[in-house]
């Protein structure tokens, strides 16, 4: 399959859908469809696999907010819907939203994980797993890549278009590259590394034009691929990723500050934290 630069795919999602006429809140609508796979304990948040939606995103299971609360209230876990998904240049909810038939809504049903594909979840305290990846020149890097220098590490992949995802942590990790060069100390010691979720897609060379378009500095900021069951493996322990029959990426968020002996220091799940929160925990262990 012929690759994409993932400026170029962003330009044309931006192309190929409906405006809005509020100038206040320019917003892209797209109309899917796809089945509930869960709720947040107060449903506020509701996890849904939604079909590919062309010349945007590919199928993926992750949370979404419904603009009214009221659209989601009756569904439940299985249900098969129709809804409309609006994106901001900072947010993306969802409303309008119908049920469906099942039939009607082309997803393939996760394939259940085995006790044998089980993975314990990091927590802070444990060691980082080890790995095996190909950085975004096509070398082969290893947890002894990073070994005497702190490390922030995240999840990413360069087709996400949504804004408070997958671009929120790559521009934070922007103004984190910006701290550490003008830090001191552990600051000044400290690296960067986006592994990706989409390694069939992800190969090095688009890792390195995503790398160039978010201005990171080599010598600081590291993004890996590789063989996809070290992909799966990583991206399990810290409970972001699982990839389902038919293709379909599962995609959580979780950040993770590792110290200089490979030890995992400091967790933030989801997309809440700030770089100010990363570089204080820097400091903090760096003593």
């Amino acid at each position: 399959m012929k690759k994409i630069a993932p400026i170029v795919c962003v330009a044309l999602a931006l192309l190929s859908c409906e405006r809005s006429t509020n100038p206040s809140e320019a917003a892209d609508h797209y109309e899917t469809r796809g089945v509930v796979r869960g709720f947040s304990p107060d449903r506020s948040t509701i996890e849904i696999q939604h079909e590919n939606i062309p010349s945007f995103m590919p199928s993926m299971t992750m949370p979404f907010v419904a603009r009214d609360p009221k659209e989601i209230a009756s569904l439940k876990t299985g249900d098969a819907i129709s809804f409309r998904m609006t994106v901001t240049q900072k947010d993306f909810w969802i409303d309008n939203v119908k049920k469906v038939r099942r039939e009607d809504v082309d997803v393939s049903e996760p394939k259940p994980t085995t006790s044998s594909e089980s993975t314990e979840r990091s927590k802070e305290g444990d060691a980082m797993p080890p790995f095996s990846l190909t950085n975004q020149n096509g070398q082969h890097i290893s947890l002894d890549t990073f070994r005497g220098h702190p490390f922030v590490l995240t999840f990413v992949f360069t087709r996400c278009p949504l804004p408070n995802f997958c671009p929120l942590m790559s521009n934070n990790f922007e103004g984190l590259q910006t701290a550490f060069k003008i830090g001191s100390g552990a600051l000044a010691e400290t690296r960067l590394f986006s592994i990706t979720l989409d390694p069939e897609f992800d190969t090095p060379q688009v890792l390195k034009e995503y790398g160039t378009f978010h201005h990171a500095d080599p010598r600081m900021w590291t993004f890996a691929t590789g063989d996809e069951k070290q992909i799966e493996r990583l991206t399990r322990a810290f409970s972001v990723y699982r990839q389902t029959e038919g293709g379909t990426i599962s995609h959580g968020l979780a950040t993770a500050l590792i110290d200089k002996d490979g030890k995992i220091v400091k967790l933030w799940r989801g997309n809440a934290w700030k770089p100010d929160e990363v570089i204080a925990e820097i400091e903090k262990h760096g003593r």
